[in-house]
C-alpha cells in the first residue's frame, strides 16, 4: 500500500542534499533480492534510505535459484510484483533487448555512471544502454587456508593448475577432524553448480555449443571436466557436496571445514571477517585454476538492480538504485564496517582508493575480474557471449536441467557418462525446438 510521507528538514541522500519537497510524495517500493551477505547488509541500511527520502522498502529475499525463477516468471508474465529486481549479466541484455527493463540512461551527474567498471557496465547493457546498475561485481578465485597449506608442505602459486589443486586438496583433507581439502558447488541450478562447472569446463577446453550451435556434451573435454570434478570431490570434498551452493560452502569455510574454496571473489570479505569466520586470519587468495590451455576457470558476474518496465514507481525505484549503488553507499559501509566489507567489483574509484588498496583481497579480485573474457570465453571458438553462461534466452532452462543431471552424477545416482548423454539429449532437443 502506498504511504505518503513528509520530511520537514533537508536530508542528505547519496552524497547530495535533498529538500523536503523531494521526499514529500514518496511511496513504497518492493525489491526482490538474493540472500547473499552483501544484500542482507544493504537491507539493514535501507532505513537510511527511507529516512532520507520517505520511500518505504518492502524486501522479498530469496535463495538464488528461487529468486531467478520468481523474477523471470514475473517479468515474462508482466506480473508487476516487483519495482526492482536483482538480476545479473545473463538476464540484463536479453531483457533489455526485449523491452522488459527501464533504461538507466538518465541517472544523476552525482551518481557518476562513468565510474562503473567497464567490465560491469558492458555486461549490464544492451546496444550501449545501461539496463541494470551493479550492486557488486565479481569473478571467482581460490580462497585457501594458509595454515593447512603450510602443514601439507605446499605453497599455493598465484596462478595454480587444476592438478596442483587436486594434489593439495588430497593432502589437506583430514576426515578425522572434519576438514575437507576442497569445497565446491555441486548444487543444481544454472547459476549455482551449473555456473561453476561451466567456468571450470572452459579451462578443460570444453564449450556448451560449437560454432554451429550444436551441443558438445559428447566431447572428451566435457568428460574430462566432469570426471575430474567428481573424482576430486569424492576424494577430498564434504559429504553431500552435490547439494552445496555458495551459501553452504561459505558456511563450511567459515567454520574451518574447508582447506580450499573456489568461488565468487565477493566471498573474500566474509571469510576474512573475524565476526563470522573462525579462520579469518588464515586465508590466502590465488587466481582460479587452469590447465595450461590459455583459459582460467574464473567467471564474470554482477548482482545488479534493475527496474521492470511497467512499474508504477519508476522514479522512486531509480532513487533507490542511485542510493544503493553509489559511491556514497560504499563510503557509508566503509565508515561503519571497514573497507574490507564494502560491495566490491563495481566501481573504478574503489580500486583507486588508497584505503581499499590495503584490503588483502582487493588486487586479486580486480585481477580476476579483468582476466575474464566473456567475448572469448573458451579455448575453441563459440557463437555465444558469456563465461559461465551462454547469453541466449534458451540457456537458463537448458542449463537448469543439465545441472540437475550433473548433480545426480555427483551424488552417485548415475554415471558421468549417463549424465553427459542426458545433457546432450536435453540440449539438442531444446536447441532444435528453438530453431538453432
Amino acid at each position: 500500500m502506498s504511504k505518503k510521507r513528509t520530511l520537514l528538514n533537508t536530508v542528505v541522500f547519496a552524497g547530495f542534499a535533498v529538500s523536503s519537497a523531494f521526499a514529500a510524495s514518496a511511496e513504497e517500493i518492493t525489491i526482490a533480492t538474493v540472500n547473499n551477505g552483501d544484500m542482507i547488509r544493504m537491507q539493514g541500511y535501507s532505513s537510511e534510505f527511507t529516512a532520507a527520502t520517505g520511500i518505504d522498502v518492502n524486501w522479498v529475499t530469496l535463495e538464488e535459484n528461487v529468486l531467478r525463477e520468481r523474477v523471470t516468471t514475473d517479468i515474462t508474465t508482466k506480473g508487476g510484483q516487483f519495482d526492482i529486481m536483482t538480476i545479473g549479466m545473463y538476464e540484463t541484455p536479453i531483457w533489455g533487448k526485449s523491452g522488459w527493463l527501464v533504461p538507466l540512461n538518465d541517472l544523476s551527474a552525482d551518481y557518476d555512471a562513468a565510474d562503473i567498471l567497464p567490465a560491469m557496465s558492458g555486461g549490464l547493457s544492451y546496444d550501449g544502454t545501461l539496463y541494470a546498475a551493479p550492486f557488486y561485481g565479481e569473478s571467482s578465485m581460490v580462497m585457501y587456508r594458509s595454515d593447512l597449506m603450510e602443514k601439507a608442505g605446499l605453497t599455493m602459486p598465484e596462478a595454480p593448475t587444476w592438478d596442483f589443486i587436486r594434489e593439495a586438496a588430497a593432502k589437506m583433507t583430514d576426515r578425522a577432524n572434519d576438514i575437507n581439502g576442497i569445497c565446491l558447488r555441486g548444487k543444481a541450478g544454472w547459476g549455482e553448480g551449473g555456473a561453476f562447472i561451466t567456468a571450470m569446463s572452459n579451462s578443460f577446453g570444453a564449450r556448451w555449443f560449437d560454432e554451429n550451435w550444436k551441443p558438445t556434451f559428447d566431447s572428451e573435454a566435457w568428460h574430462n571436466t566432469l570426471s575430474f570434478f567428481k573424482g576430486m570431490m569424492d576424494e577430498s570434498g564434504p559429504a553431500g557436496y552435490a547439494t552445496n551452493g555458495f551459501n553452504e560452502n561459505l558456511s563450511l569455510f567459515q567454520q574451518g571445514k574447508c582447506g580450499m574454496w573456489i568461488d565468487a571473489t565477493v566471498a573474500a570479505s566474509f571469510v576474512t571477517n573475524p565476526k563470522d569466520s573462525t579462520v579469518a586470519d588464515k586465508v590466502g587468495f590465488a587466481l582460479a585454476p587452469d590447465n595450461g590451455l590459455g583459459k582460467r576457470s574464473n567467471w564474470l558476474w554482477a548482482w545488479a538492480l534493475a527496474i521492470p518496465a511497467g512499474t508504477q514507481h519508476e522514479a522512486d525505484a531509480k532513487k533507490f538504485i542511485e542510493w544503493a549503488t553509489s559511491k556514497s553507499y560504499i563510503e557509508m559501509v566503509a565508515a561503519k564496517e571497514g573497507w574490507a566489507n564494502v560491495p566490491p567489483g563495481a566501481r573504478t574509484s574503489l580500486y583507486e582508493n588508497p584505503e581499499y588498496q590495503k584490503v588483502p583481497f582487493a588486487k586479486m579480485t580486480l585481477d580476476s575480474i579483468l582476466s575474464a573474457d566473456p567475448l572469448h570465453p573458451t579455448v575453441d571458438p563459440v557463437p555465444y557471449v558469456g563465461v559461465q553462461f551462454a547469453a541466449i534466452p534458451e540457456f537458463a532452462g537448458i542449463a537448469t536441467d543439465v545441472s540437475q543431471e550433473f548433480s545426480n552424477a555427483y551424488a552417485g545416482q548415475q554415471s558421468v557418462e549417463d549424465a553427459l548423454a542426458k545433457a546432450q539429449a536435453i540440449a539438442t532437443e531444446a536447441m532444435e525446438a528453438a530453431g538453432y
